[in-house]
């Protein structure tokens, strides 16, 4: 078991943050919450706690918890006797969903020294809402007033999950920029997947592996050169904003804009010499120790018109815990093998061919035992003189495949049977160990169809059939379940 301990940057440089606009200035009136785009926690991303004051807060209703997309990490949902409400605040370090980041979660403290637990944040309009957990409605409306004085902060667990988040941010800019700057490849839309999976760019074609390690190499050399990371931020004009660029497929390249937005602030994410777009998210302040691994293939979509790929990256803590539980896993795997971690592939390699020889070996075994249980039912047949012969064989078995055999039976006694002969034949087997789970297999097989429907229709009747089949070029199978039906057979 290995610890991982990461070290983070503490202080934002004052540099980030850039207001470009000359009369853009951020509200200091505490009657009014500062917009989404100028919040605290996209001015300094280090910044883990902050006094503020409470602007407005109101029951929520169940509505403002929408269903979480697959691949998003949930945040963990109030219980129906629990409620929730929603509180603005002037300003707040806890980020609010939005730019494809997932929202923060974080802790309000009041004055009398209780704390808040905030399940999550998103974005209404312009104003950042936060959704707090209350033990009573009443109790939570009376603390939290407008007007009143409280620290907004993140935990060190809350801080970690930002720090995660803005990592595969930050490498996201970073990666789309290269693979656009240096393959002309245009992102179509990226996913920040729950830890510790990896993240994904989707693109519009796949690519080489060649081409994936050129770009992780680029990227990197910027990582190890440590260029800079800021923010300019500037009043948005009564303008339209310009429509998101639509590739040849007929798909939007990147986001624009929400249509609901009402902040009035434009921001833009600039990597120094490398990269310039817009974004509400948080980013780090520099790629300095970011590192950033691509997993070296893409995964094809197709869709009904269109074709993408995905490519996968992590960087950051979750790289670092990526490559933590991947190095357990193949020291897991070399003990279980007997080797050395490097002689892992080459092991493996020769299990698999071991147990396809073997499972060979188990075949041609079968298929001659086969054979004689079906002479010695052919024999027993041969001296009976009954005008149709009936015969149930049962055999115990706990193969993952015991119907195989039964039908290798059939097909040997077969090759033998004159074609004249009536004859009704029962095979099955059970598990060695019996549950009321357990599944025992029923193969029917005759001469005649209607002898074989008639036999299936019976066994039916008697055991606890769950499967089935039609009587077809004169074979039926069953599948009986418990140990009953063992038992009868």
């Amino acid at each position: 078991m290995a610890a991982v301990i990461t070290l983070y940057p503490t202080v934002t440089p004052p540099s980030y943050h850039r207001i470009v606009s000359p009369t853009l200035k951020i509200p200091t009136d505490t009657r009014r919450p500062i917009p989404v785009g100028l919040l605290a926690c996209q001015r300094d991303p280090l910044l883990r706690e902050l006094e503020t004051s409470i602007i407005s807060c109101t029951i929520s209703q169940p509505a403002s918890f929408p269903s979480v997309k697959k691949g998003k990490k949930a945040s963990t949902p109030p219980s129906a006797d629990q409620p929730t409400l929603e509180v603005i605040l002037h300003d707040t370090v806890i980020f609010p969903e939005g730019g494809g980041q997932p929202s923060d979660t974080g802790i309000i403290k009041t004055a009398d020294g209780r704390t808040w637990a905030v399940t999550q944040a998103k974005r209404h309009g312009g104003h950042a809402v936060h959704y707090v957990r209350a033990d009573q409605a009443e109790d939570g409306l009376a603390s939290l007033t407008p007007g009143t004085n409280v620290t907004v902060s993140l935990g060190e667990l809350d801080f970690d999950r930002r720090y995660d988040h803005m990592s595969m941010h930050t490498s996201q800019h970073l990666l789309s920029a290269v693979l656009e700057n240096r393959l002309d490849i245009h992102t179509l839309s990226w996913s920040l997947t729950a830890a510790p999976a990896p993240s994904y760019v989707e693109l519009a074609r796949s690519m080489t592996t060649e081409e994936i390690l050129a770009i992780q190499s680029e990227a990197n050399k910027l990582v190890f050169e440590g260029r800079k990371v800021h923010v300019e931020v500037q009043e948005m004009d009564d303008k339209p904003q310009p429509a998101v660029p639509v590739s040849e497929s007929g798909r939007a390249v990147g986001k624009g804009v929400p249509t609901d937005y009402t902040g009035g602030i434009m921001r833009t994410v600039i990597i120094d010499g490398v990269d310039r777009s817009p974004c509400c998210g948080t980013h780090l302040p520099t790629l300095h120790n970011l590192q950033l691994f691509i997993i070296p293939q893409t995964e094809t979509l197709s869709r009904s018109a269109t074709t993408s790929a995905r490519l996968y990256f992590l960087a950051g803590p979750r790289l670092i815990t990526y490559l933590t539980s991947m190095h357990s896993q193949l020291t897991a795997a070399a003990a279980t093998l007997s080797c050395g971690a490097p002689q892992v592939p080459d092991r493996i390699g020769q299990v698999v061919d071991e147990r396809k020889r073997a499972e060979k070996r188990v075949d041609d075994l079968e298929f001659e035992l086969a054979k004689h249980v079906a002479g010695d039912v052919w024999r027993e047949m041969k001296s009976s003189e009954a005008a149709l012969f009936v015969k149930h064989v049962h055999r115990t078995d706990d193969s993952v495949n015991p119907l195989g055999f039964l039908s290798a039976i059939t097909t040997a006694f077969a090759n033998i049977i004159p074609a004249e002969q009536p004859f009704v034949l029962v095979f099955s087997s059970s598990p060695s160990s019996q549950t009321s789970a357990s599944a025992s297999v029923l193969l029917v097989f005759g001469s005649d169809e209607k002898y074989v429907k008639l036999a299936g229709d019976l066994l039916k009747g008697k055991l606890n059939v769950k499967g089935g089949g039609k009587a077809r070029d004169g074979v039926v199978n069953l599948l009986a379940f418990g140990e009953k039906a063992a038992r009868m057979l």
